[in-house]
């Protein structure tokens, strides 16, 4: 997968190196003092780390990566809207307030507390694959590694996420569909100044666009849309994306077939024949999303949810199945031992996902082999304290026949866990002709070797990197979260459980701890990144801990940007707590 990571947007020079590096120092006057000697203020209650207070609240509560989005949540809940309708509202503000990571050419997952049924429900929001386009087109524009290239109309599957908002509203919504767009599309035609991390990439996406290697199509679009005199708007200047509030017009008074019938479809439709792409609107006409019964496991009293392949939500089952053998808690909080199990714990899950997870259509997986006690049991067993395992393996089945994360809750008990996405960064780097938004890049995660459970093939669904995350407390909802970041995720999602299952801690400490993110081992396009890779660790990870992952024999990288970014909602007796972290630029909201 190619260092699957926020960085992914970035062009190779400034991949290579810290993303952090590249920030100037603070103008203290004093050129001696680095960015990393210094620290934010003291909290006098607490977590240290903790950059800020968890937000309470009764009614309803909402966590985004926008504060406007996380708005237009809590307005839609006042309204008398239920979490789905909050939830659509806020993805359309995202897909226009941070369209780096998400926007209406992306798919979409979620995982839903129901309180009617008492029950987790699952839906899976992804696009096929162009059925015009055959594997030996692909292969022919396959890159110098053998793999599916980033970007241009090759990568493009059929964007999901709005067949997702209407199976969502369909079910749970409350207020008329055409309402929930009403806050995204004032939004897109007034404008909403740029923040920080959006400014960041948006410049960083022009720049990968537009050389000459990325070999897209056309990138005249994207200028169109996403610079003002040629540059990409900087941080606080205000942004108008009136051709996607046009797009968002169009579906709010059709409906969600809308996007994938009449006008937008012939539209999309034109734009692929312009440049010799292959998706039709006979493609985006039989799409439709699948309502999944999730995947769980216990995890010390807890019950994690995952999404089934072709979605990864298994690793982080998987890994929390293998870590549950360890007394994490004894070893200590971000203590070498921890970090070194846990980091063995995913290499073991992630060989797995390498092998087996693809669309279930074509090729399923052994899902409860793969999730059973007995088995992580004996992969933990292949774990040893001092050393790294090499070589690594996926488990042998038994015989037989850069992405947004939200989540809101409301006044009646749902919990919704939405995680919707481009995938690297803005996707494709194709975005129609005065439409205003961007296509997935999402069908350069499909293999191309033969007998690979994830090789392409028309009218297929790639392996997907989004999950969202749910976790259920004694038949009660407790946690609605997730860690959006490519194969982040399961690690990131992992932590989080670990640190409040093992550590006792509250949900914005949770998130806000320094993180590990391990980058190796065989991908599920085929690619091996190395056995044993690269472990990376946040500045905040003690120095004693580092020096001990050191002496194992980790080869530790440096803290690049590409740690996940973290919203949850927590279900406590007659309230919710809302937390999101530094890492991005949105807010958590309760009421």
């Amino acid at each position: 997968m190619r260092r699957r990571t926020f960085l992914a947007a970035l062009p190779a020079s400034l991949a290579a190196g810290s993303a952090l590096a590249q920030i100037p120092r603070p103008k203290d006057g004093n050129p001696e003092i680095g960015r990393t000697d210094l620290r934010g203020g003291d909290r006098v209650a607490g977590a240290t780390w903790a950059s800020r207070s968890t937000a309470w609240g009764v009614n309803g509560a909402a966590a985004t990566a926008h504060p406007l989005a996380t708005l237009a949540a809590i307005d839609t809940l006042r309204k008398g809207g239920s979490a789905v309708d909050a939830a659509i509202a806020a993805n359309a503000c995202l897909g226009l307030l941070e369209p780096i990571a998400c926007g209406i050419g992306g798919d979409c997952f979620v995982l839903l507390w129901d309180p009617k049924t008492r029950k987790v429900v699952g839906l899976n929001g992804s696009g096929r694959s162009p059925k015009g386009l055959s594997l030996a087109t692909v292969r022919e524009r396959a890159g110098p590694s053998g793999t599916i290239p980033s970007f241009g109309a090759v990568s493009v599957s059929v964007p999901g996420a709005v067949a997702a908002w209407g199976d969502l509203h369909g079910r749970y919504g409350k207020l008329p569909w055409k309402d929930l767009f009403d806050p995204a599309i004032t939004i897109a035609r007034e404008g909403a100044p740029i923040t920080q991390n959006v400014a960041f990439y948006l410049a960083a996406s022009q720049r990968r666009f537009t050389n000459p290697n990325s070999k897209i199509e056309e990138v005249e679009n994207f200028l169109k849309v996403w610079t003002i005199d040629g540059k990409t708007p900087v941080e606080g200047q205000v942004f108008r994306n009136p051709a996607l509030a046009n797009t968002y017009e169009m579906i709010a008074r059709g409906g969600p077939r809308a996007f994938y019938e009449g006008e937008i479809a012939s539209r999309i439709e034109a734009y692929f024949k312009r440049i010799g792409g292959w998706m039709t609107k006979a493609d985006l006409a039989a799409h439709h999303s699948e309502w999944t019964p999730p995947l769980v496991t216990g995890y010390r009293g807890v019950d994690v949810y995952g999404l089934s392949p072709n979605s990864q939500g298994l690793s982080t089952l998987q890994l929390l199945n293998i870590l549950e053998n360890f007394d994490v808690k004894a070893m200590g909080f971000q203590s070498t031992a921890a970090i070194h199990h846990a980091v063995e714990a995913k290499r073991l899950a992630y060989e797995d996902r390498a092998r087996y997870f693809a669309d279930p259509a074509f090729s399923p997986a052994p899902l409860e082999w793969l999730n059973s006690k007995a088995y992580a049991k004996q992969r933990a067993a292949l774990i040893r304290p001092d050393r790294i395992l090499d070589p690594i393996y996926p488990g042998q089945a038994p015989s037989k026949g850069d992405t947004t994360y939200f989540t809101v809750a409301d006044k009646d008990g749902m919990m919704i866990s939405i995680i919707q996405s481009n995938y690297r960064g803005m996707g494709s780097g194709l975005s129609p002709d005065g439409m205003g938004f961007m296509f997935q890049d999402r069908g350069e995660l499909f293999a191309l070797t033969d007998g690979h459970p994830n090789v392409y093939a028309p009218d297929k669904r790639p392996f997907q990197t989004i999950i969202p995350g749910f976790a259920v407390k004694d038949g009660q909802p407790w946690l609605s979260f997730g860690v959006m970041g490519g194969d982040m995720q399961p690690q990131g999602q992992a932590q989080i459980i670990s640190n409040m299952v093992d550590f006792d801690l509250d949900i914005t400490a949770a998130g806000d701890s320094p993180r590990w993110h391990h980058e190796g081992g065989m991908e599920p396009t085929g690619e091996q990144l190395g056995v044993q890779g690269i472990l990376r660790l946040e500045s905040g990870v003690p120095a004693v801990t580092r020096e001990g992952l050191q002496k194992i024999g980790w080869k530790i990288g440096a803290s690049d940007g590409g740690f996940g970014g973290y919203q949850a909602i927590q279900r406590w007796p007659g309230r919710y707590a809302a937390a999101t972290e530094m890492r991005k630029d949105g807010i958590a909201l309760a009421y």
